[in-house]
């Protein structure tokens, strides 16, 4: 019988925060391009992401890089992200930390 456990959102969450958007210096996590986290009971992780804009030059990597990531957590078997700008990315999904780092604050 194999020992099959589900990865928690708090291991997702670590592993979102070590992508980067190439032109901010914060991780995506908290820069709130992560809309959603759901971990499905066969292991599939489906994150829901914006970008901060539509016209974003890492449209195309950003999120094959978060779904590369959340493939590396332990016991996700599958990973989709989907890509959605509904609502529209505004600066207030930034955590404090976010807007800590770039002065914001």
């Amino acid at each position: 019988m194999i020992n099959e456990t589900l990865p928690t959102e708090d291991a997702i969450i670590e592993k979102l925060r070590t992508i980067y958007d190439p032109e901010i210096p914060v991780n995506v996590y908290d820069l709130g391009l992560i809309y959603g986290i759901e971990i499905t009971q066969g292991a599939e992780v489906i994150v829901t992401m914006t970008l901060t804009t539509a016209n974003c030059p890492a449209a195309e990597s950003l999120p094959m890089q978060v779904e590369m990531a959340v493939l590396h957590v332990d016991g996700v078997q599958r990973a989709t992200v989907n890509l959605t700008f509904e609502p529209p990315y505004e600066m207030s999904m930034m955590t404090e930390e976010a807007k800590l780092e770039l002065g914001l604050l």
